[in-house]
């Protein structure tokens, strides 16, 4: 597996990728087509600082960076537990030394428990009126000693 900057040739997959992810939470309303899901990630493409990580099989996740915050983290949903959100936090890491945000769903225990082993600390919980699902939620943030 390696990681390196996403090209706008990875746009569709990308796209794809965080359906799949979306789609294994069953508590989270689709609001959107799949051309959607493609137009936000294509701008994504232009405005952010996007990682893919791949192997032999091709793009198995992503990672998108603002100026502070991890916006999108997402893993192939049959590389999971491979170490490939391990290897995108790492890099977030080293892009964002002076610290970053992401947000959650509360109910994604797994992701949250992933978070906290690789250091994130919980800031707040909120009812979900700052999402456009209206999901309850969870702001992690990473903040180097």
């Amino acid at each position: 597996m390696r990681l390196r900057r996403g090209e706008l040739e990875d746009v569709g997959t990308v796209a794809r990728m965080m359906r799949s992810t979306y789609d294994l939470m069953d508590y989270i309303p689709r609001l959107h087509t799949p051309e959607e899901d493609l137009a936000y990630i294509g701008g994504l493409f232009g405005e952010r600082e996007i990682w893919v990580a791949e192997n032999d099989a091709g793009v198995v996740g992503f990672a998108t960076l603002s100026a502070d915050e991890l916006m999108q983290m997402h893993v192939d949903p049959d590389e999971q537990n491979a170490g490939i959100g391990s290897a995108l936090l790492a890099r977030a890491k080293e892009r964002r030394p002076a610290g970053f945000t992401l947000w959650t769903f509360q109910k994604n225990v797994g992701a949250r428990r992933f978070y906290e082993r690789h250091g994130l600390e919980l800031v707040r919980l909120t009812d979900g009126e700052g999402n456009e699902e209206r999901e309850p939620d969870v702001q992690y943030a990473w903040r180097p000693v």
